[in-house]
């Protein structure tokens, strides 16, 4: 028993910076006192105790603002970083290493008896107000962003943001289209490594951001596939003369390019690509 107190308390020194010792963690943080009080009434509700252990559950509640029902399966060392507003129901599986913020709900979907709670896999990170709804798996190293409602299952190593929730990241990212473009471009994103608080990084992209961000890519491709027949056509017939395409200004898209590109690299690090027919008309020779 005071090994796992040991490795619940050791979990917290990992996962926030702002504890300083045992004594304050032991009695000052609401998310192992849930957690403590947790493992008391789940060992009552196994024995069948089941009006005493959802009075103590009652009791953590009023104390911690953090509803746990006495059925839910917890793993180890898990953390809730704040705490106030969580509620974990009665069919939940929580594995080990598992992150928790303030306002995460794992709720059911139906009035049913049986499985109706989420499971969570090892390592899995729920981010502020975060709601994951129904009888799935989250899937191992998954990222579930803050304000996120989830409803469907998670691959394992995904990155979950908005509503409904959409993947933005995977660990084993889709192999991509034969397009020419930079393949930085669509991989920076996983590039990220580590603990991400609350679910979400300052380089994880908008799923609208990353949709805008794709159909540039092959508006870019087409573009250069289109000057390069042009190209031929010039050299295959000297008379050839195509004609000048109206300019874009950068300014008039700085906002979608902002949006699109933010969260993978500077706009000055990726520039839009200029065409032929562009340079051409800039130097005057269209």
């Amino acid at each position: 028993m005071f090994q796992r107190l040991r490795e619940d308390i050791n979990s917290v020194f990992e996962r926030d910076p702002a504890a300083r010792n045992f004594l304050e963690v032991l009695t000052n943080y609401p998310g192992l006192h849930a957690l403590l009080l947790h493992r008391c009434s789940h060992w009552l509700w196994k024995k069948n105790l089941k009006w005493l252990s959802r009075s103590m559950s009652t009791f953590g509640r009023w104390l911690t603002g953090i509803e746990i029902h006495p059925g839910a399966t917890i793993g180890r060392r898990f953390f809730i970083d704040h705490g106030m507003g969580v509620v974990i129901g009665e069919t939940a599986r929580v594995g080990d290493d598992v992150t928790l913020y303030q306002g995460v709900t794992l709720g059911g979907t139906s009035w049913h008896k049986g499985k109706r709670h989420p499971t969570l896999g090892d390592g899995v990170i729920v981010g502020a107000g975060a709601k994951i709804l129904g009888p799935f798996t989250v899937g191992a190293g998954a990222k579930i962003g803050s304000n996120a409602v989830v409803t469907k299952e998670v691959p394992a190593g995904a990155t979950v943001v908005g509503i409904p929730g959409k993947v933005v990241k995977r660990a084993d990212p889709d192999v991509e289209e034969a397009l020419d473009v930079d393949p930085a471009r669509r991989e920076a994103i996983c590039q990220k490594f580590g603990f991400d608080a609350y679910g979400v990084s300052e380089d994880m992209p908008d799923p609208v951001a990353r949709s805008m961000q794709a159909m540039l890519d092959h508006m870019h491709a087409v573009d250069e596939r289109i000057e390069r027949m042009c190209s031929t056509l010039r050299k295959l017939d000297a008379s050839y003369r195509d004609g000048q395409l109206p300019a874009l200004r950068d300014e008039d898209f700085a906002d979608i390019l902002d949006e699109a590109d933010g969260a993978c690299s500077d706009s000055a690090k990726y520039p839009r690509s200029t065409t032929s027919a562009e340079q051409d008309a800039s130097s005057g020779n269209g």
